[in-house]
């Protein structure tokens, strides 16, 4: 036999193997694929997704109105060069650097947080949006939107308590001034002290006491604080409304691009027949206080899902434009919106006659 044989062979095999460390090496690169959409003016289970409290009458229609998702790779999880090319051989999916979606100095359990809160200000402003398009008073207001396990305000605060005042001094109405005067009164209170916040919780206004906890660190034996005294709450804008809306959805999903879907659906569940002619529209976009609606990502996954979901009319960001063009909607119809006025319009328009001119992205 060759004396070379043995020697090929076992190159073989070394390559062979280090062909295979080098597919299976994790990569730093996280993919988008089309998600699931949600018809927010369904009743899963039997239980309305938008669910309107009081005496506040109610209209429910054929129609759909779907919220569009994307399914991201968690930061937690790592890809093969196999699973990279995959996605990136797909024409629904989408490749990106990890480090462009889920930044390196936030944890997957920070990232999920974000993505709750984000949830929560988006139905609270999609609420606020849709009730005062038909008229209703709405006042704004600061507004807890996480709480921290085993914070100070774990179980004496709610998600959605409206803070009112801070020691029995009223808060601004203007959010970020609110926020600051609430820091303020946190910080100057004496270690082992309490804070009272005044919240309005169910239409009743209710004092909590609180301890701040101030942040530490133990090295070796020596305790040192870290950082100023905290509550353990995320903030954000809520709203006093005249009447309570609430959007239950899977708790998994999380970020803000649902807003311009809730607030027309919660539109269409308090006005009488249908918003789509009981047909199936779909979109996305984040929603502002004051109706506009914002960019999102993940834009022609969305428009892929709804695709697939057999929508016939899809709603998409004004600043999403340059980026749709490139998605695969067959012929389901692309229309341009930047307010809550104008998405509305256009499905009433559409409702009407389905080749009605609507703005679009090209």
């Amino acid at each position: 036999m060759n004396q070379r044989t043995p020697a090929a062979a076992a190159a073989v095999v070394l390559v062979a193997a280090l062909a295979v460390v080098a597919l299976l090496k994790p990569l730093p690169y996280t993919t988008y694929a089309p998600g699931p959409t949600i018809d927010v003016l369904g009743a899963p289970g039997g239980t309305e997704i938008i669910q309107v409290g009081g005496d506040q009458k109610t209209y429910r229609d054929d129609g759909q109105l779907r919220m569009t998702t994307v399914s991201v790779t968690p930061k937690d999880t790592n890809l093969n060069l196999f699973e990279v090319m995959a996605a990136w051989l797909d024409r629904s999916d989408a490749v990106y650097p990890k480090d462009a979606v889920y930044p390196d100095d936030k944890t997957a359990d920070q990232v999920r947080d974000e993505g709750q809160v984000q949830m929560v200000s988006s139905q609270d402003t999609a609420v606020a949006v849709a009730e005062k398009a038909l008229g209703y008073p709405v006042t704004p207001s600061l507004e807890v939107t996480l709480i921290a396990d085993g914070s100070p305000a774990d179980g004496a605060l709610a998600v959605r308590d409206l803070i009112r005042k801070v020691n029995g001094t009223p808060l601004s109405d203007d959010i970020t001034k609110a926020s600051d005067q609430l820091r303020s009164a946190v910080k100057a209170t004496p270690p082992g002290q309490q804070v009272t916040l005044t919240v309005l919780r169910d239409g009743t206004e209710v004092d909590v006491p609180l301890t701040p906890e101030q942040p530490t660190t133990d090295l070796f034996g020596v305790v040192t604080v870290t950082g100023s005294p905290q509550l353990g709450i995320f903030l954000g804008q809520g709203f006093i409304l005249p009447f309570p809306v609430t959007v239950t959805i899977d708790p998994r999903i999380g970020g803000p691009s649902a807003g311009l879907m809730f607030s027309l659906g919660i539109y269409d569940t308090l006005t009488p027949g249908s918003l789509t002619g009981g047909a199936a529209v779909a979109g996305t976009g984040e929603i502002a206080a004051d109706g506009t609606v914002g960019a999102i990502g993940g834009i022609q996954q969305k428009i892929v899902g709804a695709r697939e979901a057999g929508a016939q009319l899809f709603l998409v960001p004004a600043d999403n434009c340059d980026d749709a063009k490139g998605a695969h909607n067959g012929d389901m119809r692309l229309v341009k919106v930047d307010t809550f006025d104008t998405a509305r319009s256009a499905i009433e328009a559409w409702a009407k006659d389905h080749d009605a001119k609507l703005p679009s992205c090209s």
